[in-house]
């Protein structure tokens, strides 16, 4: 039968195009190198819905954190030029973090390319060490084809970004052509002959270790192998900022493998004679910069599950290496047998050294972050979804909240700064009854804190933390332990953060003592719209164990 031919100019192609691959959410900022784009999203407004964003940036964090809280692909939309290259942190954190997404940018017209016209860029020079695919779409007949490639090549084996270029005359051209249905999520499998010698090389360990990373899981998935680490007493980490797939209440979890990782689960790491990890790259912040394990062959017996087939043997060469997707690989594992009696003890003594790293210590000031973070662990539902950006007020939130359930931790794992509030802005957009919470420290909410303005447009009530303390923390603690006593471009000057929010018609509230916080949630929670509160945090408390002058102190002795 042959399809039906619809003639429509490219914009309306494209839009009628994201609908068929279940698109419910564009994120960007419009350009009038896209018009014909956002006229043909007003035809399908009612199932495809573009969310105006204040800056490319923001938006870009917004496609990757929808594409991480769904496993389906973040899109956004994003201008020529500047706006292309505001974008471009987006598509680096999707790039390591292995979220899929589809970025669309609008390009100069095909007459005019070559000629450095105004706003003109090569994206395939510029995107393409980060991205899994880049390509312009010339004809307008070929939107459904580039745009279902794009989307298979987005979900296929390691997720990841795609980018296309749009040219103006294409876009307003005409073309009779069919729409294509639904793209596919193709996964590897593994073997029999893989299972076989997983079994054999785990039956055998006396001190098996397991890492959970990476994108691509389901809740089912995750589920199961719970179970099946429950059920043969495996203990089990988490890589960096994906504590969410192992219920942290679980007796087999035993800790988050990344930045500041406990001593004590860093030396059961190392002391691993067997380890399995499933969807971690092993990269640098998971390895503790490489030194967890020996490279490129570990002293641990590695048993490596991924599912970008170019990823096994990158780093580290395996005993065993699996190319699979997680659902099929835990599919398969629920055929292994094994006598998990000897790991108990074991696992027992991880898990409690766990529970101890947990409890907050007290620091210099009025306000004990660690005791809020612990305080919000205890009173949040299970389904709340944390997230944040990068510095080291984020340490204690990975140190101290315990995720429960799957899909509740959005964070960069490429460190980037700014990702907590526009990330916290996507996720209540597409949860809107699940409860959003946004860590964010000084510097880093003022990179996309405008993003406040997004909430408040769309009714998206977030609850922002700003953990404020005067400084780029992160760097400071660097400077003080290299070059002691020597400050320089890591001071900041703020703004009243409570006030600001405020002027955004949200709730903006501050907190200078530990007991006035629990009482300022409540009127956050009870606001009706989106709010921030405003941690003001002593300078001294660095980091979740040491503080300013004692860096110092140290850095000047080593000196």
């Amino acid at each position: 039968m042959k399809p039906d031919l619809q003639t429509r100019h490219g914009g309306k192609i494209l839009a009628d195009a994201l609908v068929g691959h279940g698109v419910e959410f564009a994120f960007g900022v419009p350009g009038e190198s896209f018009l014909p784009v956002l006229d043909g999203i007003y035809d399908v407004r009612d199932k495809l819905r573009f969310i105006i964003c204040r800056q490319e940036g923001g938006a870009s964090y917004m496609a990757d954190a929808y594409g991480k809280l769904t496993g389906k692909p973040g899109v956004l939309f994003v201008t020529r030029g500047p706006g292309a290259a505001n974008g471009a942190v987006g598509v680096h954190t999707a790039f390591q973090d292995s979220t899929p997404l589809v970025m669309f940018i609008g390009q100069v017209g095909n007459e005019m390319v070559e000629r450095e016209a105004f706003q003109e860029m090569d994206y395939r020079r510029m995107y393409g060490p980060m991205a899994k695919w880049v390509a312009q779409i010339d004809r307008t007949e070929r939107i459904p084809e580039y745009v279902s490639h794009a989307f298979h090549t987005a979900m296929a084996g390691r997720p990841g970004p795609v980018v296309l270029a749009l040219p103006e005359d294409m876009l307003f051209a005409q073309a009779a052509v069919a729409d294509v249905p639904h793209y596919k999520t193709v996964r590897a499998a593994p073997s029999p002959t893989d299972m076989q010698d997983l079994r054999r090389l785990l039956s055998a360990a006396e001190r098996p270790f397991v890492i959970l990373g990476g994108s691509g899981w389901t809740k089912d998935s995750v589920g199961r192998i719970r179970a099946f680490l429950e059920k043969h007493n495996l203990p089990a980490g988490a890589s960096f900022r994906c504590q969410d797939l192992l219920d942290n209440r679980s007796p087999s979890y035993v800790g988050h493998v990344g930045i500041g990782i406990d001593p004590n689960l860093a030396q059961r790491i190392k002391e691993a004679d067997v380890l399995l990890v499933v969807g971690a790259r092993l990269g640098e912040m998971t390895s503790s910069a490489y030194t967890l394990f020996d490279v490129p062959v570990p002293k641990q017996t590695l048993i490596h599950v991924h599912a970008g087939a170019e990823e096994l043997g990158r780093v580290y060469q395996g005993a065993v290496l699996i190319n699979s997707g997680y659902p099929q690989f835990v599919e398969a594992l629920a055929g292994v047998k094994l006598d998990g009696a000897k790991w108990k003890k074991g696992t027992e003594a991880s898990r409690a050294n766990y529970l101890a790293y947990c409890e907050p210590k007290a620091l210099p000031g009025k306000v004990q972050y660690g005791e809020i973070v612990k305080g919000l662990r205890e009173t949040l539902p299970a389904d709340a979804i944390i997230c944040n950006g990068a510095g080291n007020f984020a340490t204690w939130v990975h140190r101290y909240y315990q995720y429960r359930d799957f899909r509740t931790q959005l964070a960069p794992t490429n460190g980037s700064m700014g990702y907590g509030v526009p990330a916290a802005v996507a996720a209540k957009i597409a949860e809107p009854h699940r409860t959003v919470i946004a860590f964010a420290g000084d510097g880093d909410f003022l990179m996309n804190g405008q993003e406040l303005a997004t909430a408040m447009q769309y009714g998206a009530n977030v609850i922002v933390i700003v953990v404020n303390n005067g400084m780029y923390g992160t760097i400071r603690m660097h400077q003080e332990r290299e070059y002691p006593a020597r400050v320089s471009g890591t001071e900041l000057q703020n703004p009243d953060f409570a006030a600001l929010a405020r002027a955004y018609g949200a709730f903006g509230e501050s907190v200078e003592a530990t007991d006035d916080f629990a009482p300022a949630l409540k009127r956050a929670m009870a606001a009706g719209k989106p709010a921030l509160i405003e941690l003001r945090l002593d300078p001294e408390a660095i980091t979740p164990t040491t503080t300013l002058s004692a860096l110092r102190a140290a850095g000047q002795k080593k000196a």
